[in-house]
């Protein structure tokens, strides 16, 4: 059952409004290398027109906080800087137009460089989000728990870094609790949701490669969502990051909170069985890759045959149910008229471009 989103406090990145109940905001982050602008932007506008809302870049250096200004030019999406050690790369960044900062207040450099970052944010209204990771926590958390990762240490963690920022007078905050445990992750969320405000970016981080990205990411962050907490999100892959996108979308949509965004074609397919005398799995596949970015809110079925496909199909709006070399078109379960398989694909795009 989907519970009501906890009340976190609003956060605006750029034109895109986080917490206070705004539509989950998907996130990603480029692999380029971000001192090439013309391949950040490249990328970054690839992300866009697949469904991302708010990039991330890694600004390990001058040259690539340079870089910032560059990008924000080229790119329309809200733009965050990810940043460790060095307060001046955050000024350098923030000057150059990015919309965000990642940092941990307590590895930035020293108080002097966080109240620095705390001046310019405010007076830009640029928030920040602490990114507690659980591979690393601070020694001294580590060694309370015999040099364990918990939930309570990465919300002493976070306590931590956003105690440094409201003593410098700043609470436009985010909070990021990742952990590649998936139980770990979520127990900390819970623990942190039930004491802060705090809007929540939620992920599974080093979470692997597409498959299990997806698995791991669909129960943590799925998790979470089902239960009201989390305001933004991202699905880590160790891939391209196009399609971290399709993922963040595909859980959205599964759990009903794709709202607000572009339309989503869902297409539903059976599992096939010795009944299936159709290229079913060759159809399922084509007709995911033609609808991936058609922006349509429709659910297209495709089943296997008639025995149980219209009625399975009856909620899709539009669907075919195989038989012996041919298939049956549907809409709403009723049947519309029969088709050679070789004309199943062909027929299903057109219907639906009329739609």
């Amino acid at each position: 059952m989907l519970k009501n989103r906890k009340n976190t406090k609003t956060v605006t990145i750029g034109n895109v409004a986080i917490g206070g109940g705004n539509p989950i905001a998907i996130q990603s982050m480029t692999n380029s290398d971000t001192r090439n602008v013309k391949a950040t932007i490249a990328q970054i506008q690839a992300l866009e027109n697949a469904g991302c809302e708010i990039v991330r870049v890694a600004v390990p250096d001058q040259e690539a906080a340079n870089a910032i200004k560059g990008i924000r030019k080229g790119i329309q999406l809200p733009l965050v800087a990810d940043i460790h050690f060095d307060y001046k790369l955050a000024l350098t960044a923030m000057d150059n137009g990015v919309d965000k900062l990642r940092i941990n207040p307590g590895n930035i450099g020293s108080e002097k460089g966080v109240r620095e970052i705390v001046a310019m944010a405010t007076e830009r209204q640029i928030p920040i989000r602490i990114g507690v990771n659980a591979g690393s926590l601070e020694k001294e958390i580590l060694e309370k728990n015999q040099g364990q990762v918990t939930a309570k240490g990465m919300v002493e963690s976070a306590k931590k870094h956003i105690q440094l920022l409201e003593e410098a007078g700043f609470d436009n905050i985010v909070v990021s609790m990742k952990a590649s445990d998936v139980r770990l992750t979520i127990e900390s969320y819970e623990l942190f949701a039930g004491e802060f405000n705090y809007p929540l970016h939620l992920g599974i981080t080093e979470a692997g490669i597409l498959r299990t990205s997806a698995v791991k990411s669909a129960m943590g962050i799925g998790y979470l969502l089902l239960n009201g907490i989390g305001d933004t999100m991202r699905v880590s892959v160790t891939g391209d990051p196009l399609e971290e996108i399709d993922v963040a979308r595909d859980i959205l949509k599964t759990i009903g909170l794709y709202e607000g965004k572009k339309g989503m074609v869902e297409v539903i397919s059976c599992p096939t069985c010795g009944r299936t005398e159709i290229d079913l799995i060759g159809i399922a596949n084509q007709m995911n890759e033609r609808l991936r970015h058609v922006e349509k809110n429709i659910t297209v079925a495709v089943m296997g045959c008639i025995v149980n496909g219209p009625g399975e199909g009856k909620a899709a709006d539009i669907g075919i149910a195989g038989g012996k070399n041919k298939a049956v078109l549907f809409k709403k379960g009723e049947i519309i008229r029969s088709l050679k398989e070789d004309e199943i694909i062909s027929a299903l795009m057109e219907e639906i471009e009329k739609m």
